[in-house]
């Protein structure tokens, strides 16, 4: 078995549609693929549909808060249609709206020649995000987009967002019967990392697992990552995090093994 555990589709911010994911997944030798688009589940049906050699996990990746920062949490194994996830879902994706026109008018205030109409062209109806705004960003020339000057978490143009706290988001994915992992939590591109105390507070509250080999984490931050899941009796899962085009990743670039993932299963709810 080949597994990776974290991509996402049109359905948010990538820009390969559902249902070719599964081909692709594939073509790059994967028997296992988690969905797991940002704050929602619209991708899953046509994903499953199209699926014949690979199975497609149910997922999700919650913008959650922890402490003062900006986290992601991987619900895998979800029930997509239990109602107390999918209503905190609607409710993070229809202030993505609010925020993202919010955070346009704050770029035109700091002079970028961009509208709320572009943005959501580019978006093309995936939940409005900040990556679409970076992409009207670089259509004008400014390549700098997730920086302060801009739309960095604390940026001159970012704009708060309604979020959960992990510790309510890990509460609602056990709920739904799935199983929570932390995801990239030392990418090198987190303003800081999530440290050795805030994982053992996470998994006391019932954190399953940590995304351990990403793309953005550097070897030596995977050793004691690892390190400090097993400390914790936490499951070190491995991910590509594809986006298609968007990042210069590909699906099955970091995976997880087959003990691992039926160790994911034993932990269901």
């Amino acid at each position: 078995m080949t597994i990776d555990l974290h991509a996402h589709s049109t359905a948010s911010d990538g820009t390969t549609p559902p249902e070719v994911l599964p081909r692709l997944a594939a073509e790059a030798g994967l028997t296992v693929l988690a969905l797991t688009d940002h704050d929602t589940f619209a991708g899953l049906s046509a994903a499953s549909a199209a699926a014949a050699e690979v199975e497609i996990v149910p997922g999700v990746e919650i913008s959650c808060r922890l402490d003062d920062a900006e986290v992601h949490l991987l619900g895998l194994f979800v029930d997509p249609l239990f109602a107390p996830l999918a209503d905190e879902l609607e409710l993070i994706r229809t202030d993505r709206v609010r925020r993202g026109a919010r955070m346009v008018e704050r770029c035109r205030e700091l002079g970028a020649p961009i509208t709320l109409a572009q943005v959501e062209a580019i978006a093309a109806g995936a939940p409005l995000g900040r990556p679409h705004i970076a992409a009207a960003l670089a259509a004008v020339g400014i390549t700098d987009a997730f920086t302060p000057n801009w739309i960095a978490d604390g940026g001159r143009a970012d704009v708060p967002k309604h979020v959960l706290s992990t510790v309510d988001a890990i509460a609602l994915v056990r709920a739904a019967g799935g199983v929570a992992v932390l995801a990239h939590p030392r990418s090198v591109k987190r303003r800081a990392a999530v440290s050795d105390a805030q994982l053992a507070a996470l998994a006391e509250a019932g954190l399953a697992g940590v995304e351990v080999d990403h793309p953005e984490q550097p070897v030596p931050v995977r050793d004691r990552l690892r390190e400090v899941a097993a400390d914790l009796g936490l499951l070190a899962t491995g991910s590509s995090d594809f986006h298609g085009d968007r990042k210069p990743v590909h699906l099955g670039e970091c995976t997880t093994s087959p003990e691992v993932l039926a160790a994911l299963r034993a932990h269901r709810s």
